[in-house]
């Protein structure tokens, strides 16, 4: 059985796409059909049936899937292991960066890069997600994720703890509010977020929370594009308080969403029993040095109560 089948078809899973998969394998489409057709000749039966437009795992693929990622994750922590046996002068470092949250990042990369310029960063852009799917398979060392997860499967730091603020046209009916419970909503059109994003299950189980069922005219994975279709009228949004606070107030109306607040936690993760490269240490000992807050810090935690009733002013994300 070979390492690519596998690597291939777990990829086809998590996207369920043989499309997106290849794209994000750097192969063509008909090279991942090849392969895990071949995956499923070795094994005697198939591993995947189409039902509409999703894909199901047969029994067969759902040991293949779970079993398979043991496999790679195995595998690249003995690549892992291998490559460190030199210094922190050169190698690579993989991390996965969600869409909503990437900014937390860029001052964590910019120190990395400045003590450590031989290392490469490779960064991937995913959900948080497909993030800790990457992260289990070994194929990610660090990743943002949106917390809660697994803590007996995962380690995190913290980075920053904000809360949702619903994101509408200046000159709109929430101008005079000073917040806007989350259940007056209820009859608004939404600009949601990507289903792949773990937010867009956040704010629906809110929404369901407070008796309703959000009306979804769009999505996007994006924050400036969600903000753009808001400002065009399209419906409003719900966004975390830093991005409220990059948006102009003389186009926008933004105001803390209460009863219930929708928290956003973001955490960098790493798998608990994954092997920690002198490079990935040395990446959280820059993160620790770099995060602006951790809990316990003023600026930490972005309450309602911080400037309520107008648009945020610029604070470090």
């Amino acid at each position: 059985m070979e390492l690519r089948a596998l690597r291939y078809f777990a990829e086809v899973v998590r996207q369920q796409s043989f499309t997106l998969a290849a794209e994000r394998m750097f192969v063509t489409q008909p090279t991942i059909s090849k392969m895990v057709k071949a995956l499923e000749e070795e094994i005697g039966a198939p591993l995947l049936l189409r039902e509409g437009r999703q894909m199901v795992l047969t029994d067969e693929g759902r040991i293949v899937f779970q079993r398979g990622q043991d496999v790679l994750a195995a595998y690249a922590q003995l690549q892992a292991e291998l490559d460190d046996v030199g210094t922190l002068g050169r190698g690579a470092l993989t991390i996965g960066i969600p869409p909503m949250g990437g900014s937390l990042f860029t001052p964590i990369i910019a120190a990395f890069r400045r003590r450590y310029p031989k290392i490469e960063l490779k960064l991937f852009e995913q959900g948080s997600r497909a993030i800790e799917a990457a992260l289990l398979a070994g194929e990610l060392e660090f990743g943002g994720v949106l917390l809660p997860v697994d803590e007996q499967v995962f380690d995190v730091l913290p980075m920053s703890l904000q809360l949702l603020w619903v994101v509408a046209p200046h000159g709109s009916r929430f101008d005079a509010a000073r917040e806007v419970r989350l259940p007056d909503l209820a009859a608004e059109p939404f600009v949601y977020y990507g289903e792949s994003l773990a937010l867009n299950d956040v704010v629906t189980r809110a929404c369901s929370d407070a008796g309703f069922a959000p009306q979804i005219v769009s999505r996007s994975s994006h924050w400036d594009f969600m903000a753009a279709l808001v400002r065009a009228g399209v419906g409003i949004a719900l966004l975390p308080a830093p991005y409220c606070r990059r948006l102009d107030p003389t186009q926008f109306t933004c105001r803390p969403v209460v009863e219930p607040e929708i928290r956003w936690e973001m955490a960098i993760a790493w798998r608990k029993s994954g092997y920690l490269s002198h490079a990935a240490r040395a990446w959280l000992d820059v993160a620790r040095e770099t995060l602006p807050g951790q809990p316990g810090d003023d600026d930490f935690v972005y309450t309602r109560a911080d400037n309520a009733g107008e648009t945020p002013k610029d604070k470090d994300d």
